[in-house]
């Protein structure tokens, strides 16, 4: 038997069930697991520990009712097991531990009523019970017996009754929350002259009565209550007490002192930027939100438009005033990152509320962006921040993570709520924690509700209103009118003739896709002018244009020397109909009229992968680490889902870096479906014509056209080479010879010299692990064998660190020249500097016959590198 007394394995990513062999160390007192990913119903077999003084399960995924053996537990001094899954009630036999001082029960999924019995409890120090449901009305426990409190948490208990006298006579009491109750009456006068305490929430409670002046020094918030203006002398914010009530908001705003401003006209929109500056995004203005925030807070706007209200204590940090300004930890990359550099925060109750708005339905928006928590392997990306989002005081979201939502943190999410009713010229926006999420890292601040900006817009601004029955009669006799000529001469032209057999195939396939007339897809482009092209492919020519909602897209022609066709046409149209991920690129839909056969697609800022790694200088993007591992890690996804995870089981055929384009975000997607083959399940491997991109080609494809996902496995490597790289694949020296990445990344890898590989633009600016996961994945997916290489989900676990990278044996008999490989050093080198310090005739020495051209081996992009038209009649 082991002789050990204290366990600790908190903020780890363990995962799985405790093991009951655990009650076997007899000697143990302290097992603290909190904040890990364990799961399970608790063992009974925790029961027999009969030494244990401090059990702490916070922040995990535990299920199931707490085993009766823990009535044994007497020794116990404290439990903690906020944030879990339990079932059931909270057990009486709780008042067994009378040695107990710390007791958390916050969010845990239990249910009240709180034990009556929890009174005999007279050593605790901290007691915090919150949001707990499924039972009638309760009223509040007697705690009179409970000299010894410091902190007393009891938060939407469904506590019923009368606030009792006492606790305002509890000498030691520093911080008392009986808010989100169903307290009434009035506050007894003890409570405003408590000697002790620093903070009293009492919010979103029915108390009525006087509210008496209450200690400079204490922080109360007695918001959310049914005290009439004359009780509280028209007071919103009195020194450190937080007076406003939403009942004030919907019957007498006018009459309040503190919100009596200018309303001349009632407004149909609000913008804020939540914890920021004043910023304008895409043309419209966010107002300013910079007030510092505090435990019980009311502020109104310096226009008077909109107020916010917080509410709540970090309780266990000890810089309070600082971490109510979250601090920026996450690397953004989004283009209106304006909006999400800063933040509002608050432990408990965060409210925004907007005056003077025009009554009626309205689209409301709220932008988030997490912002302090890391993506990585360090212990700053453990946290989780869960939270619950109301409007006009119903529930519109339950247990919302902003990061789970968004794909990740320093990613923004809008979170659009439609018809939102506005009747009292009131907003109510309401973020509430009930107690879930993580609590203690990376610090003890970072949890309750967080937001970066609010818009709102009416569904009926001015100037869209209704207009008389006349009038309408009219709209429609001359649009009646218009109809009728229109047809006239239509049909007069010959428009109505028999569509050409494409356009009938095409409707035959009853496909989800938009269909587009040419004379739409003509004023999108202004006619496919050529300041909007923006590239071409092995397709034709790509153009940018904007719809007339606004939406921006990339139309696809199909050239009249494209060696591609109405099959592939077809083809594409009908692959990415099927296949809907964030990973792939959205079809809008198609156009097919006359000899015009055309694709509209999203459009896609960041061009393409190859663009922004090896192309031309001026049009590169600085990709930072974090940056090419979520682009690696994306197409990955966007593979996995083709091979294993959607309806149709595709085999993409063609993926390389200019099939890779980019969102604003730098998100990849995964495009150009023209040579995508269906894979069977019943088919071990396909048997097809040879098509695709040399040097991205699996050896068993491009040799006897043997085709299996692998072959996209084989692609998707030399793709994660290039992104660590920075480098094109291949450079050809004449047609019959070519030195290829891969090649090079072998020897390096022979010799130990893999981080030679790393692009040298990132400097020593890179997660040097991750570096080599990426590395040794690529050239495990790159393996001549075809059945040697994982499959794509099995490349994602590998990326993300979920499992290890196996060993990689190299199966290539083919030796690198040594004189080729300086010569390929000092091109890349070079190159990357954009500068070649040697003279052509010193690398052609180096070569013997012929220098080296750069080329990315695709022939083109499907958004070029170079968009001159001339350019691409001489490349074709």
């Amino acid at each position: 038997m082991m002789n050990i007394s204290k366990i600790a394995l908190l903020g780890n990513r363990l995962t799985g069930s405790i093991p009951a062999e655990i009650s076997n160390i007899s000697t143990l007192q302290t097992l603290e697991l909190w904040n890990n990913q364990l799961s399970g119903n608790l063992p009974p077999e925790l029961g027999y520990l009969t030494q244990i003084k401090t059990l702490r399960l916070s922040s995990n995924n535990f299920t199931g009712e707490l085993p009766m053996t823990f009535v044994k537990l007497t020794t116990l001094q404290d439990f903690r097991i906020e944030d879990n899954q339990f079932s059931g009630k909270i057990p009486d036999y709780i008042q067994n531990w009378t040695s107990i001082n710390a007791l958390m029960i916050q969010g845990s999924g239990l249910s009240g009523p709180i034990p009556s019995g929890i009174s005999l409890l007279r050593n605790l120090t901290d007691l915090r019970i919150c949001d707990l449901d499924g039972y009638e009305d309760a009223p509040l426990p007697q705690l009179n017996s409970m000299t010894n409190l410091n902190t007393l948490v009891l938060r939407n208990c469904n506590i019923s009754g009368e606030l009792p006298g006492y606790l305002g006579t509890m000498t030691l009491l520093k911080h008392l929350d009986l808010s989100f109750n169903k307290l009434s009456g009035i506050i007894p006068d003890s409570y405003a002259n408590m000697k002790s305490s620093n903070y009293i929430f009492l919010t979103g409670n029915l108390l009525t009565g006087p509210v008496r002046r209450w200690r400079h020094y204490v922080d109360t918030d007695l918001s959310y209550n049914n005290f009439s203006i004359s009780q509280v002398s028209q007071r919103c914010q009195d020194d450190n007490v937080n007076l406003f009530s939403t009942s004030w908001a919907h019957n007498d705003i006018e009459t309040v002192s503190c919100l009596r401003f200018e309303c001349p006209k009632p407004s149909y929109s609000l913008y804020i930027n939540c914890g920021g500056k004043h910023a304008t995004v895409n043309k419209t203005s966010y107002d300013e939100d910079s007030d510092l925030s505090s435990p019980a807070r009311f502020h109104v706007s310096s226009n008077g438009n909109w107020a916010f209200s917080t509410t709540g204590e970090f309780l266990d940090s000890h810089d309070l005033r600082e971490n109510y300004s979250p601090k920026n930890i996450a690397k953004l990359t989004m283009v209106d990152a304006e909006l999400y550099m800063n933040a509002r925060v608050s432990p408990i109750s965060l409210t925004y509320y907007g005056f003077c708005l025009a009554n009626g339905n309205y689209t409301v928006n709220l932008h988030f962006a997490e912002i302090m928590f890391t993506e990585d392997q360090t212990y700053g990306s453990l946290g989780r921040r869960v939270f619950d989002i109301y409007l006009q005081g119903k529930a519109v979201q339950k247990d919302f993570n902003i990061a789970k939502e968004a794909g990740g943190v320093g990613k923004k999410i809008i979170k659009q709520f439609k018809d939102v009713v506005v009747s009292s010229n009131t907003l109510e926006i309401r973020l509430y924690w009930a107690g879930k999420g993580t609590q203690f890292v990376p610090n003890k601040s970072v949890y309750g509700p967080l937001i970066s900006a609010i818009s709102v817009e009416s569904d009926s601004p001015p100037g869209t209103g209704s207009i008389s029955a006349g009038a309408v009669a009219g709209i429609v006799v001359a649009a009646t009118i218009v109809i009728i000529l229109v047809f006239g001469i239509l049909w007069w032209k010959g428009c109505f003739v028999k569509k050409n057999s494409l356009a009938r195939e095409l409707k035959s396939l009853d496909l989800p896709t938009g269909l587009f007339t040419l004379r739409q897809i003509k004023a999108a482009t202004n006619n496919f002018d050529n300041s909007n092209k923006i590239g071409a492919g092995g397709f034709g020519p790509v153009y940018k244009g904007c719809l007339s909602n606004g939406t921006l897209i990339a139309v696809k022609q199909l050239s009249s020397k494209s060696r591609q066709g109405n099959r592939e046409f077809l083809n594409e149209i009908g692959m990415i109909s099927a296949l809907q991920h964030p990973y792939l690129v959205k079809l809008h839909g198609c156009c097919v009229e006359g000899d015009q056969l055309l694709l509209i697609y999203e459009y896609l800022e960041n061009n393409s992968l190859a663009r922004a790694l090896f192309g031309p200088e001026e049009e590169q993007i600085k990709l930072d680490w974090s940056i090419r591992q979520k682009i690696c890690v994306g197409i990955a996804r966007g593979l996995t889902y083709l091979h294993e995870e959607s309806r149709l089981k595709v085999v993409h055929r063609d993926i390389k870096a200019t099939n890779v384009l980019l969102d604003k975000d730098l998100d990849p997607k995964i495009s150009d479906f023209g040579l995508a083959k269906l894979d069977e399940e019943d088919n071990t491997h396909i048997s097809t014509r040879i098509a695709g991109t040399y040097g991205y080609m699996a050896p068993e494809y491009a040799l006897h056209g043997y085709l299996t996902d692998k072959a996209d496995v084989y692609s998707f490597g030399v793709v994660a080479l290039e992104i660590v790289s920075g480098r094109s694949n291949t450079l050809y020296r004449t047609k019959e010879e070519a030195f290829y990445l891969l090649d090079w990344a072998h020897m390096l890898k022979e010799r130990g010299d893999q981080m030679e590989l790393v692009d040298r633009r990132l400097g020593s600016d890179f997660n040097k692990k991750e570096a080599m996961v990426m590395i040794n994945v690529a050239l495990l997916c790159t393996n001549v064998t075809s059945n040697l290489r994982p499959s794509m989900s099995s490349v994602v676990s590998m990326l993300e660190g979920r499992i290890v990278v196996p060993e990689f044996v190299s199966d290539s008999s083919e030796v690198m020249d040594e004189k080729k490989m300086e010569a390929m050093r000092q091109y890349y080198y070079h190159t990357e500097e954009n500068k070649i310090s040697k003279s052509p005739s010193q690398i052609q020495s180096l070569l013997n016959d012929g220098s080296w051209t750069a080329t990315s081996s695709s022939g083109v992009d499907l958004y070029s590198v170079h968009p001159d038209s001339s350019y691409w009649e001489k490349r074709n």
